[in-house]
């Protein structure tokens, strides 16, 4: 054996007590939650909540550092070269981790093989809504209305590779609808279009229109879960609207990098089941428009795998691509 070898041997026996350490007494400073959107929408509004309740949980200040841009690139990027002790998380979306791999062979992350999964904290089902002006006064209404072949109709998106504008190419896959898409920089924007009637279609989460359905600006024509949505009542499911095919809430699961001590993930993961169960993060969901929903890390994973298969098959189906 050489004496590089040996050294080698040596600091490494170092270091493996001093970083079981670090896995015992963690966390010992502020953890940082990174999301991939700008503060202010309902996927900040949400990660805010869960840090909210995490400070408790943990014992230590959790910070919430937004990193938009990149269709969510940024972020997920900076927390795949992140240090793997747990300090560093990612609030991920199931449209950037399971969609963007669907649309680009290059990204400078794996969504496998770059992060440790933790939990699933929240599911945010979606809403399919039209102007009060459109003359479709339910679904089946709408889905006739799109299948003739003169529809002249538009449907908004967040952007390219958003789940609203998968899962409305999903949508039109299952009902042959007629309907050009129109990409928008957030969804905020895309309602305000749908409001003034130059896009006929947005399928969003319900914090978005929620104020404007309750209003009567916007017709919400079903929500696309199982279950009806506590403030969205009179709003059917797609299921009791007769499209019990089309089913669309997308997750938001907690990451960090790869190669995370299996005691800090454990710790973090039992900190989120508290949180997420408790009725108080609960409760403070279901305001915002959706879902606490806790998932261990095992679940996590293998959904991110389904999923990945999923919009990988609609994005073919549907022709769509990154432009």
């Amino acid at each position: 054996m050489t004496r590089r070898w040996t050294l080698a041997l040596a600091c490494a026996a170092m270091l493996a007590p001093a970083a079981s350490q670090a896995a015992q007494d963690y966390p010992n400073h502020p953890v940082s939650i990174v999301v991939p959107v700008a503060a202010g929408g309902s996927m900040d509004i949400a990660g805010r909540a869960l840090a909210q309740h995490l400070k408790d949980a943990l014992g230590q200040p959790v910070i919430i550092e937004n990193k938009p841009g990149g269709s969510g690139n940024i972020a997920y990027g900076h927390v795949a070269r992140a240090k793997p002790d747990g300090y560093t998380l990612l609030f991920s979306y199931e449209g950037f981790h399971a969609g963007n791999p669907a649309l680009a062979a290059n990204l400078p992350w794996d969504p496998v093989k770059s992060f440790t999964p933790i939990a699933e904290v929240t599911r945010g089902p979606h809403v399919i809504t039209v102007p009060k002006t459109l003359p479709a006064k339910d679904l089946r209404d709408f889905i006739a209305m799109a299948q003739k072949p003169d529809a002249d109709l538009y449907y908004g998106s967040s952007g390219t590779g958003s789940i609203q504008h998968l899962g409305t190419e999903q949508f039109k896959l299952l009902t042959h609808a007629r309907l050009t898409h129109v990409p928008y920089n957030g969804a905020a924007p895309a309602m305000q279009d749908l409001l003034a009637n130059r896009v006929q279609l947005l399928i969003t989460t319900p914090p978005t229109v929620i104020g404007q359905i309750q209003a009567g600006q916007l017709r919400g024509l079903a929500i696309t879960s199982s279950r009806r949505h506590p403030m969205l009542p009179d709003v059917p499911t797609t299921a009791e609207a007769g499209l019990p095919a089309f089913q669309l809430e997308a997750w938001f699961s907690i990451f960090g990098p790869a190669g995370m001590p299996p005691e800090v993930v454990r710790k973090l993961t039992q900190a989120m089941k508290t949180v997420v169960t408790s009725p108080a993060f609960q409760d403070q969901i279901i305001k915002q428009g959706n879902y606490a929903s806790y998932q261990p890390p095992e679940v996590v994973g293998d959904l991110l795998k389904k999923d990945l298969a999923h919009w990988a098959d609609v994005v073919k189906q549907a022709g769509i691509t990154a432009n």
